[in-house]
């Protein structure tokens, strides 16, 4: 498999991203704290049938970002969209992961262009898990906290993946080392904190984006995921046209890296019938 490796610029920001393949074209979102490199485990088969573009939103991977930028879920789904006029992409369709699964969602109620999307737990107005973090870390104390612990934080980074894991044992050192050299890039606790500090008005805003998307869509959801409700996946799939949801049994929230093989069956079934 070749993968080659592209920076452009959008909005004034470097963006970098991954392209492999020959096919229709299909662009992939990372979740939070995540990027391009999350999808090594899918690039290979995606891109047999597919021309595939994995990104690193600026902020996150290796698209290094100013500490103010605004990397709010509605403002990233806006440079998706810049991207793909650049790229010149009439019709996609996307895959989102989480956090990258609600910015596919404001993508394609504000764009025509979006064939179908596959969200990966992603996040969304029905689940509260987390709610609470959040909160206290927009306030005073716990962004100061943040900002103090971030350049310590890197021995915890095992234990905060196999939390994400419905089974910590899958979780490898090629796993953690890979999160953690793009996690610790300069100014990147900044970028987390100016995406939190918009992280609810962003939901709510889904909400009221949610029934303008027309493309078809599934959702794909490990039954032991710890970080977006299962639970809400069900509201999710009732709101938006057109969706089934599909279980992983004992996949956690990164069911793309925990179970790669029964994950691209799943997207690549779900594209073949579009």
């Amino acid at each position: 498999m070749l993968i080659d490796k592209h920076t452009t610029e959008i909005d004034g920001q470097q963006l970098h991203y991954l392209r492999a393949g020959e096919g229709p074209p299909l662009l992939l979102l990372h979740g939070l704290l995540g990027g391009s490199f999350c999808w090594r485990l899918n690039l290979d088969a995606l891109s047999r049938e597919h021309t595939v573009f994995a990104v690193d939103l600026p902020g996150h991977g290796e698209s290094d970002a100013p500490r103010e930028l605004d990397c709010s879920m509605a403002t990233q789904a806006g440079r998706v969209s810049s991207l793909l006029e650049r790229l010149h992409l009439e019709e996609v369709d996307v895959v989102g992961a989480s956090w990258g699964g609600a910015i596919a969602m404001f993508l394609a109620a504000q764009q025509k262009n979006i064939r179908s999307l596959v969200l990966v737990a992603p996040v969304n107005p029905w689940s509260n898990l987390g709610a609470g973090r959040i909160r206290f870390l927009n306030g005073r104390m716990g962004s100061v906290l943040l900002r103090m612990a971030w350049s310590l934080s890197r021995p915890l980074y095992r234990t905060a993946l196999e939390r994400m894991y419905g089974d910590p044992g899958l979780v490898t050192s090629e796993t953690i080392e890979g999160y953690s050299s793009r996690v610790m890039r300069p100014g990147r606790v900044h970028n987390i904190l100016n995406t939190l500090c918009s992280w609810e008005k962003d939901v709510s805003s889904l909400r009221a984006a949610i029934p303008r998307i027309k493309s078809p869509s599934l959702l794909i959801w490990g039954t032991r995921d710890g970080a977006v409700d299962l639970r809400s996946g069900e509201a999710l799939r009732r709101a938006l046209p057109d969706c089934k949801l599909a279980l992983i049994d004992h996949a956690g929230h990164l069911p793309f890296e925990e179970t790669p093989d029964e994950f691209n069956r799943l997207v690549l079934d779900f594209l073949r019938r579009q």
